[in-house]
């Protein structure tokens, strides 16, 4: 069961994890970002979604700006210990850890995001799925509002129905690009182990391979 999401927006940031001071962001949106934008329109814990194929619609624009962030984690133990009491402090003093970065992110983009899902669990009745998932997309609707790599840079997006054209590529995607290696996803089964592919783009598309491994990946 496939579906095509056109997601856009003003601002991304896939950030490289071999930046660790400032966040500089990948080329193009990453599978495992692809796949929490179509998480937040539909998501039951019995299915997996799984990237097939990106399209990258719009020119790859970078630009820089400045962020405020929080330089420290709030201890797992304080976040624990205020769920079971109701209340309590979180040992992180945002006005005191809060640090100003430089961040090189991407502008103005736009993708299509092609996408399948399974079922690992419960009934198998992939067609309910695939209409709540369609009924939720036309309207707009989300449990959460998708974001593009960060919270702030949020995505706005519509469903493609079967037999609707694609959006056009720019003319400047036209042609073979190497991205490098880019990030796929997060094994979190696997103590969060990441796994990365050799990325090319041709013609504005992203064909993302199979995930190694598991047998309810794709």
């Amino acid at each position: 069961m496939s579906v095509r999401i056109h997601a856009w927006g003003d601002l991304a940031c896939f950030t490289r994890p071999e930046m660790s001071a400032e966040r500089t962001s990948f080329d193009v949106i990453t599978p495992s970002a692809a796949r929490g934008v179509v998480e937040a329109i539909y998501w039951k814990p019995e299915i997996r979604w799984h990237i097939d194929r990106i399209h990258v619609l719009r020119p790859i624009r970078f630009t820089s700006i400045r962020r405020n962030e929080v330089g420290s984690k709030i201890p797992a133990g304080a976040v624990t210990a205020a769920m079971k009491s109701g209340r309590g402090r979180l040992g992180l003093n945002i006005e005191e850890d809060r640090q100003q970065r430089a961040a090189l992110v991407l502008r103005d983009v736009g993708y299509v995001i092609e996408a399948h899902f399974r079922i690992v669990g419960g009934e198998a009745n992939p067609a309910k799925h695939l209409d709540q998932f369609n009924r939720r997309a036309r309207v707009g609707g989300c449990y959460a509002r998708p974001f593009l790599g960060c919270r702030e840079f949020l995505a706005e997006f519509a469903l493609i129905e079967d037999g609707e054209p694609l959006p056009e590529v720019d003319p400047e995607l036209q042609g073979t690009r190497d991205l490098g290696f880019l990030l796929h996803d997060i094994d979190f089964e696997d103590g969060m182990k990441p796994h990365f592919f050799h990325a090319v783009l041709h013609d504005g598309v992203l064909d993302v391979p199979r995930w190694p491994g598991r047998r309810d990946r794709p």
